[in-house]
């Protein structure tokens, strides 16, 4: 561990030699695949060559690749064989999304996050007790299948997939077996999970905050005590990801009420792993340059122009908004992959998670995005003392006298102290962090106060569980610039939708 705190020291200090050191072995180990032929690899020595000559891809562009990689072909998109792919549902989008990953993208990518992950955290708590004990980790809820008969291709869940490639040897570490942490119907992989988990001696937690809260609240009711650690003395960190963690902090409070209990967040999609926090007195996260992922970024204002601007990590601004743009060893060549960041350093990079280029609300020029939904929520929540399970919100429009708004459904595990003071500070902070929202907001000329609806215990659940998205790899969509999903879930509450 402490080589490898050398290794991302090293990384550090030359960001620029090390993606560019690594581009190059990119493009020399795509040179002959059908895709660098097609592109002319060739051809390709720098990395302005790279921008001009290999168009930006969407998965609609690269799928036709894929499906026939799905189906036996090799050689298509990267070099290796590739046998396994991450499924990807996302959250705006019904059709499945197949993510090719190669042996190079599990071991020098994944799996290596996740040693990074522990390396990390030893290198800030060197006292610590984790390996006393067992990791439970929450994810994987489709099970490994094969595509069909006569493939030898397989997928499931990005965990699912890492879980089924990790050794032997980690099974003696780890929490649930695999044929519980493979289960495909959620509902009952919880309940098996709390029943065989409650009895381990669990020291850490990786997963989303989402499910983890549900799989804890699962297990309290089936021990018959207040908090998780009288079931899990030597619990010390949750290794956390997917969705930002701060509206979820006063919940996790309350389910292991420990001052000594850490929280680290991760960013690992099935795209790769590129981001995991470094200082615990930061809520960012470093980003990870030496895991065979090339990084590209588009500015926010350039995400849905058919030829958008490019830029490279030598050319972002700290605190703007950027689509991430990658090309990895699992063949993904300049590939948006949907979620947008925010840089909040360059000595060395560090990134927030800002949202997703499909997920912000813009009807009426306000521009915002998820990160700004998040802080406001936190901030309304820890004012008000409330505690959240979900929440989502999208634009009211226009009707006859009334002024436009944004509408939010929010599910409280712990009801605020005043939902109309919950209103007012979800407001107050969306006015001081966005400046486009106060000016729309100026004298409730364009937009009016929030309009809050106050969900019951389980509402998300039900209309993620009607819709087939339960598991780790599904999430709530926070924003919408559309009410299909607010006006669904208004549907599913019984309350008559505002148009």
């Amino acid at each position: 561990m402490k080589k490898r705190m050398h290794q991302i020291d090293l990384f550090m200090k030359y960001p620029h030699e090390v993606q560019e050191e690594l581009f190059k072995k990119l493009i020399t180990t795509g040179r002959n695949t059908e895709f660098g032929r097609t592109y002319g690899f060739a051809d390709v020595h720098t990395q302005d060559q790279f921008r001009r000559m290999v168009p930006v891809s969407s998965y609609e562009e690269i799928c036709p690749y894929i499906e026939r990689n799905m189906a036996g072909e090799q050689n298509l998109l990267w070099p290796s064989d590739v046998k396994w792919f991450a499924k990807s549902s996302g959250t705006t989008n019904a059709r499945s999304k197949f993510i090719p990953v190669s042996y190079e993208a599990l071991e020098e990518c994944h799996f290596k996050g996740g040693k990074d992950m522990l390396s990390i955290y030893c290198n800030n708590y060197p006292e610590t007790k984790m390996f006393d004990g067992k990791g439970l980790t929450i994810g994987g809820s489709q099970q490994i299948n094969q595509f069909d008969s006569n493939s030898e291709s397989f997928y499931g869940d990005v965990s699912a997939v890492i879980m089924s490639n990790l050794p032997y040897w980690t099974k003696f570490v780890r929490t649930p077996t695999l044929d519980i942490a493979l289960m495909d119907e959620w509902e009952s992989k919880i309940d098996k999970m709390a029943e065989y988990t409650m009895n381990e001696n669990v020291t850490s937690i990786s997963g989303v905050p989402t499910w983890t809260i549900i799989l804890l609240q699962k297990i309290l009711e089936l021990k018959g005590v207040n908090n998780i650690h009288e079931v899990w003395p030597n619990l010390e960190v949750f290794f956390h990801g997917a969705v930002a963690f701060g509206p979820y902090r006063g919940i996790f409070k309350s389910l292991i009420p420990s001052d000594n209990m850490r929280y680290m967040e991760t960013y690992n999609a099935s795209e790769g792993f590129f981001g995991i926090q470094y200082d615990p007195g930061c809520d960012d996260m470093l980003l990870m340059l030496d895991y065979g992922i090339y990084y590209e970024f588009i500015p926010f204002s350039e995400i849905h122009k058919d030829s958008p601007k490019v830029i490279g990590l030598d050319e972002i601004t700290i605190g703007e908004q950027y689509a991430l743009l990658i090309s990895t060893n699992a063949g993904l060549w300049r590939y948006k992959i949907g979620d947008t960041v925010q840089f909040t350093s360059t000595e060395p990079y560090r990134i927030k998670i800002s949202g997703r280029t499909k997920h912000f609300i813009n009807a009426f020029g306000e521009e915002v995005v998820v990160e700004n939904a998040e802080r406001a929520i936190a901030e309304a929540s820890e004012v008000t003392g409330a505690q959240i399970n979900n929440f989502t919100a999208a634009p009211k429009y226009f009707e006859k006298n009334e002024k436009a708004a944004h509408e939010w459904i929010v599910e409280f595990e712990k009801d605020p102290s005043s939902l109309e003071e919950f209103v007012k500070v979800l407001d107050a902070t969306l006015r001081r962090i966005n400046s486009d929202y106060d000016a729309k907001r100026y004298r409730n000329m364009a937009l009016s106060l929030p309009i809050v609806h106050k969900a019951e215990t389980g509402t998300f659940y039900q209309w993620m569980r009607s819709r087939g998205k339960l598991g780790g790899q599904n999430k709530v969509p926070r924003l919408s610039n559309s009410r299909e999903y607010l006006d669904d879930i208004l549907n599913l509450m019984g309350v008559e939708a505002k148009v």
